[in-house]
């Protein structure tokens, strides 16, 4: 029996219903890269009205023991400080704010770390403090009162030296999930090496116009703490992704305006870059896939860097186009903000508005056409036609996939070729596994071929380049002919002899 459809759903009356406490666990585990999470707590910092914010990473020895995030805002009362841990505490954000949720600084905070503390304090307050314990945490939302002198000892360690001088915030993280468990034979200061560089070229990046500032400095520092020695200690450099010194095409940059029905008009401002640059403005921003697209700004902090938002497919022939975008204070339902900021929503009005988006005559589309000009006649320059290639996948270090998606078209919309180490039979070097889109190397010979150096996913980068090279082809025919089934056997024979001596030698030196 058919019934009338009924467009609201009647209700009976409501019921609280609050969150268990291990909605914490929830909350720690949203995807927090390290990079992204210290950009979180650099945003408050930057809320709070801070000019000097240091990253300070504490070692004993080998051992990496905490990481602060240290500044000099405007501090917190202690009704202010409850309020900021939290979760989603209410407050009023200022109209320029970096800030949304309510819950940044606890989940980027507690996806890292087993303890996150705050001390804080203002010119007219005494130092305060608390701890999120994950363990007290999860039982029943149980925050730690930090004991007053040693909320004052923590502010003064920073006080009258840098970066506090009558008010500040420190962030403390203990027992961070990335730190080396053992910090021996050099583990830590690759760890450091590493980690570094990528949070200062994250940090560069999406904070590029406040560092461009005379007013404002991001430092990173590493200090032993029993003896005092700095290790590190240097400034965060802008990075901006539409810093070329030449542009592409001298008919850009050019503004376009998108007519949003919802928010109305939104400025795009379209670059297209110098072809076959090495500059970090250019490359650090991820693959030639993901650099190209809209980076979209709010409140002069980065929130997307590349991508089209469902506007269109990324492709080789586009990565040198990168159009800037500022958000308007009020998105409405057009663009919807991740909780991480590391990403824009976009709705099909967004796309709608971009098929119409002009400026003096000239339409969007038009701007990705001269775009694509730009790199193609780059192409014909250098007098070589390359064939397209599939892409590389897992296993292959990133900056090796990125050389080659430079040096390299590739084939649009296809499944990238992964690279595993694996049990094969001796007598194999490697083995191709088509369904999987995966070459295969013998996982016997992995340790002689790595010198003794810890294995790991993007490992041995220069025999996987050049079994990429060697194999690529295969997967993109359908079967393999007499020649190629002779020539795969011949790169088996050689390789196996070529590894075998490699065991040779290991076997010499022990």
């Amino acid at each position: 029996m058919a019934h009338d459809w009924q467009f609201d759903v009647p209700t009976a009356g409501s019921k609280r219903l609050p969150p268990d406490a291990r909605y914490m666990e929830a909350l720690s585990s949203q995807g927090y890269s390290f990079e992204v999470a210290i950009a979180d707590l650099v945003d408050n910092s930057i809320d709070a009205g801070a000019k000097d914010v240091v990253v300070h990473f504490l070692r004993d020895g080998d051992q990496l023991v905490s990481l602060l995030v240290v500044d000099d805002g405007k501090g917190m009362d202690e009704k202010a400080l409850d309020v900021a841990m939290t979760v989603g505490g209410r407050r009023d954000y200022a109209a320029g704010a970096l800030g949304m949720f309510g819950t940044g600084l606890k989940a980027a905070s507690l996806s890292h770390a087993s303890a996150v503390t705050v001390v804080t304090t203002t010119k007219r307050t005494r130092a305060v403090g608390r701890r999120w314990l994950m363990a007290r945490a999860v039982s029943g939302f149980q925050c730690d009162i930090v004991a007053p002198d040693y909320a004052q000892s923590l502010i003064d360690r920073y006080d009258n030296k840098r970066p506090i001088e009558w008010q500040g915030t420190v962030v403390r993280w203990d027992g961070v999930k990335g730190f080396p468990k053992h910090g021996g034979g050099g583990q830590t200061d690759r760890y450091l090496h590493r980690t570094i560089n990528k949070l200062g070229l994250h940090l560069g990046l999406h904070l590029h116009r406040f560092l461009a500032r005379d007013d404002f400095n991001i430092t990173i520092a590493v200090e032993d703490v029993r003896t005092g020695t700095v290790y590190m200690n240097f400034g965060v450099e802008p990075l901006d992704p539409f810093g070329y010194p030449v542009t592409g095409h001298p008919d850009y940059p050019r503004s376009f305006t998108a007519a949003l029905p919802s928010v109305g008009g939104v400025t795009l401002e379209a670059h297209i870059w110098t072809p076959k640059s090495n500059l970090d403005e250019y490359r650090a921003v991820g693959s030639v896939m993901d650099r190209q697209g809209f980076y979209f700004y709010r409140h002069d902090r980065l929130v997307q860097a590349g991508g089209w938002n469902n506007f269109r497919q990324p492709e080789q022939h586009l990565s040198l186009a990168r159009v800037a975008v500022d958000l308007p204070d009020d998105p409405g339902d057009a663009f919807r903000l991740t909780v991480k900021k590391s990403g824009v929503e976009a709705t099909p009005e967004f796309s709608a508005a971009l098929e119409k988006a002009d400026a003096s005559g000239r339409t969007f589309l038009d701007y990705l056409v001269a775009a694509e000009s730009v790199y193609r006649d780059a192409r014909k320059r250098s007098g070589t036609t390359r064939k397209p290639v599939l892409p590389p996948g897992k296993g292959l270090d990133p900056v090796v996939r990125e050389t080659i998606e430079d040096e390299l078209p590739i084939i649009p919309s296809e499944e990238p070729i992964s690279l595993r180490w694996q049990k094969l039979d001796n007598e194999l070097f490697f083995a191709v596994d088509r369904e999987d889109r995966t070459i295969v190397l013998n996982q016997h010979y992995r340790a002689a071929i790595l010198g003794g150096r810890r294995g790991g996913l993007n490992d041995a980068p220069l025999i996987k380049s050049l079994m990429y090279m060697l194999l690529h082809q295969v997967f993109e025919k359908e079967y393999s002919g007499s020649r190629e089934k002779d020539n795969l056997q011949l790169w088996q024979s050689i390789l196996i002899s070529a590894a075998r001596a490699e065991l040779d030698r290991v076997a010499d030196d022990d």
